[in-house]
């Protein structure tokens, strides 16, 4: 009690997303303190959200990244403060929450049930405070919430051995950032060891932190105890950068394809019957290979679900698979190219690009390209391309759905066509 009326009120609200986070409300003023939680790596002139339609892309992206790994932690923590009465949320990021605050706070309900009604799951191991654990850890998280796969955060410097060994069965598997030589996270691979199941699958990566175990010894040893690594393990050569992330993020991303791929295809194709699903594949369209670039990461895809969308501005649409890699290169005010693929000779670069490339691997390695003005590449084999900004995303069940803006645009062989994609079911590409 701070008096006139100023009484705190603590609540620990863990992984939100810091071991340690803590919610503050003043009874007095109705603020509910929540530190990163209900944020957004948005700067704008408004100190609070007063246009929604500006907020929530940037509100949703740093919820998928930050808070959708840890989910079960979202939904106890707005349990705790259900009962309080607060008028507004003052975030440790962005704008803070006032006149929006009943969706907002609703929509972090709904995207962690959602992100908690998963088949499978994964926990993440790392360090607090030491190298770049953390944040290496929180890419990979970002890949495997991406194809849907339920994640749990653990830190294993702040883990005892009973939650360990509850959280460790409960998975179908382990991604573990190696834990520095000496001190409790390295005395909790011991417990670790102890307690999997032998048909889990695991992945390893290193920390970046000075002193990490060495992740080829805790490959061996999980090896030993029977479980099945998804890929070698992740080395960091150099401070993280950009590809870095990217590379983790990716890793992640295989991780959560290969344990659901399976079902996935499989409901895709018990979703609707065989008729209706013939008849949706008579739906044609071109073939194009999508680009983008950030920074020193860059990725691309192949696209067939492409249609122009407006006049003025002139703008498209691009259906783009949640677990792509590129979508995280496709947010609000990104930069993209979409180049058309010559009816003629587009087999090669087709071919290229539907590859499953290894976490972190150059997407363009051995193909033609020069960079477009928006920094984007453009491919020597494209008919013709167009520059794009990233102006709306709409979600949908399995999608996004992206409209970008076109700023330029030429056609590099007049002579040649768009190739074009037809299939024979809907249900899957």
């Amino acid at each position: 009690d701070l008096g006139d009326e100023h009484v705190l009120e603590f609540v620990t609200a863990p992984n939100l997303h810091w071991p340690d986070t803590m919610f503050s409300f003043d009874r007095g003023t109705g603020l509910l303190y929540t530190c990163d939680a209900f944020g957004s790596h948005l700067c704008t002139a408004s100190v609070f959200d007063e246009d929604l339609e500006v907020v929530l892309p940037d509100y949703r992206f740093y919820y998928d990244c930050l808070m959708r790994p840890n989910a079960k932690s979202v939904l106890t923590a707005l349990r705790k403060t259900k009962d309080m009465e607060f008028t507004t949320i003052c975030n440790g990021h962005g704008p803070l929450i006032r006149y929006n605050l009943p969706e907002l706070v609703s929509n972090y309900k709904e995207w962690s049930e959602g992100a908690t009604k998963a088949d499978n799951s994964v926990v993440v191991m790392y360090t607090s405070d030491y190298g770049y654990s953390d944040r290496l850890s929180q890419a990979l998280a970002r890949g495997l919430t991406k194809t849907g796969v339920t994640v749990e955060m653990l830190d294993l410097s702040a883990t005892d051995t009973q939650e360990l060994v509850e959280t460790v069965g409960s998975h179908s598997g382990i991604a573990l950032l190696a834990p520095p030589s000496k001190g409790p996270a390295h005395d909790s691979i011991k417990t670790l060891l102890a307690c999997v199941k032998s048909k889990q699958t695991f992945l390893v990566a290193e920390s970046y932190g000075g002193d990490d175990d060495p992740v080829d010894v805790i490959t061996s040893q999980l090896i030993g105890v029977g479980l099945t690594p998804l890929m070698n393990a992740i080395r960091v050569r150099e401070e993280p950068t950009e590809e870095t992330y990217q590379q983790y993020e990716e890793a992640g991303t295989d991780f959560g394809q290969t344990l659901s791929q399976k079902d996935a295809i499989k409901a895709k194709k018990e979703a609707m019957d065989n008729d209706t699903a013939k008849a949706l594949g008579r739906i044609s369209g071109g073939l194009y290979v999508v680009t983008a670039a950030k920074g020193s990461s860059r990725s691309a895809m192949i696209a067939s679900w492409v249609a122009q969308a407006s006049f003025e501005p002139l703008g498209l649409s691009i259906a783009v698979a949640k677990d792509r890699a590129i979508e995280s290169l496709m947010q609000v005010g990104d930069k993209f190219a979409l180049n058309c693929l010559d009816e003629k000779t587009y087999s090669g670069v087709m071919k290229h690009f539907l590859k499953r490339f290894p976490p972190g691997a150059d997407r363009f390695e051995g193909i033609g390209y020069r960079l477009a003005g928006n920094g984007s590449p453009v491919l020597e084999e494209s008919v013709a391309f167009m520059e794009c900004t990233v102006v709306k995303r709409m979600e949908v069940a399995d999608h996004w759905i992206v409209y970008g803006e076109v700023t330029d645009g030429r056609v590099t062989k007049p002579d040649r066509k768009t190739a074009v994609h037809h299939r024979k079911i809907g249900n899957y590409y």
